[in-house]
């Protein structure tokens, strides 16, 4: 399997209901790494995963819908708790859906598979792993 990488943050704002979330209970902020890993079983035509340059401005694009916001106050979020694993889990499904729609260009319809990871700090992070069907379908979401 070959992979792909490519990397960027977000700066957000957010609070979580439920005991369990202690002091995260109130509104606070978060910085995260993001690392948007695209996999295939072999490289297309042009000896390559996908292009490195639109898969980093897409995922820009992506994060830059999420990115300064306080997440409470996204009607996209009304209900959820905003958590590494949750926005994970969105970023990657906007991803797919950027995929599917062409914005990768066409040699991503060979892509089996997107993993976006987030970095709370040097200790910590999340990651969500999905699969993609190819050029059919639609992205399982858009939270």
């Amino acid at each position: 399997m070959f992979s792909v990488t490519v990397r960027d943050h977000i700066m957000i704002a957010h609070s979580f209901r439920g005991d369990v979330f202690g002091p995260a209970q109130r509104l606070h902020g978060a910085t995260f790494v993001v690392d948007a890993t695209f996999r295939r079983p072999d490289l297309d035509a042009d000896g390559i995963v996908v292009d490195i340059g639109l898969a980093t401005d897409q995922l820009k694009a992506v994060l830059g819908e999420l990115n300064y916001r306080n997440l409470d106050d996204e009607p996209a979020f009304a209900g959820t708790n905003t958590t590494t694993e949750v926005l994970a889990r969105t970023i990657a499904d906007r991803l797919a859906d950027r995929v599917y729609a062409g914005d990768l260009g066409a040699g991503a319809h060979g892509l089996t598979g997107i993993t976006v990871t987030l970095h709370e700090s040097h200790v910590a992070w999340a990651s969500y792993e999905r699969s993609l069907s190819g050029t059919s379908g639609t992205g399982e979401g858009s939270a």
